[in-house]
């Protein structure tokens, strides 16, 4: 394939998907690692895009549309589940923790079913996949209800996070950028953390597409995070960027 070629490629498919990573220009291309990386300094000298650490990203870039709950379940199905089962062993019998809003969150629920813990959420989502399942203890906050992610907030939610303490919080997030854990809804934002906060460890579960992403609004700083879960399919230079942040489980 001839570079004009190649650069006229690499263009449409980041304009298309927003970003694009130095390991799927290797992959749908068939070029080396240093020839991706020179293409996308080209393509960023001329004004065609921005390079961020492991690929680059469409200048028009942006999460102003937020993912149906149902679009979000039809995603990175298989790594979900694998960032999920790997969080089920972090939680022992007798614990108390909070389960954010979020697909992977729900593969995570469904872990939990039976097991001798007490759940908290706001999602009705992870409600409805616990609460027949005995000796399972689970507690719905209430509040203002948002259908598209089956999330309740607002100050009722806030007022009952604000009151209670956790031993674990196990939170997801629409995109992370640096050290920053961002979220499409404010409201979402200001409950997780909450939980956060009142969490004695903190861990955030994140497929291999949520980095190097950024949404509305910032809610909480990855140093602050024991542990974030992601699957294996990672771009290792984006890996080993945000391990300066964070301790990182692959799966």
């Amino acid at each position: 394939m001839l570079k004009k070629e190649r650069l006229v490629k690499i263009a449409q498919k980041v304009n298309q998907n927003g970003i694009i990573t130095i390991q799927e220009i290797m992959d749908e291309l068939g070029v080396s690692d240093m020839t991706a990386r020179r293409d996308l300094y080209e393509l960023e000298k001329s004004g065609k895009l921005l390079r961020v650490h492991g690929g680059a990203q469409s200048l028009s870039f942006s999460m102003d549309h937020e993912l149906s709950h149902i679009e979000k379940s039809s995603v990175q199905i298989e790594e979900k589940k694998r960032i999920a089962h790997k969080a089920a062993t972090l939680i022992s019998e007798g614990e108390s923790i909070f389960l954010g809003p979020g697909t992977t969150i729900q593969f995570l629920a469904e872990q939990l079913t039976g097991r001798n813990i007490r759940v908290i959420t706001n999602s009705l989502a992870v409600f409805n996949i616990l609460v027949n399942h005995a000796p399972t203890e689970v507690i719905l906050t209430g509040g203002d209800y948002r259908d598209n992610t089956n999330t309740f907030v607002g100050p009722i939610t806030n007022l009952v996070l604000g009151k209670l303490k956790y031993n674990k919080a196990f939170i997801s997030c629409n995109g992370i950028y640096n050290s920053s854990i961002t979220t499409y809804s404010l409201e979402e934002g200001e409950s997780q953390q909450i939980a956060l906060d009142n969490s004695k460890n903190k861990y955030l579960l994140a497929d291999n597409k949520k980095f190097n992403r950024a949404d509305f609004y910032i809610y909480y700083d990855l140093f602050n995070f024991d542990t974030l879960i992601t699957d294996n399919t990672i771009d290792e230079e984006v890996l080993a960027h945000y391990k300066q942040y964070v301790q990182i489980e692959k799966v």
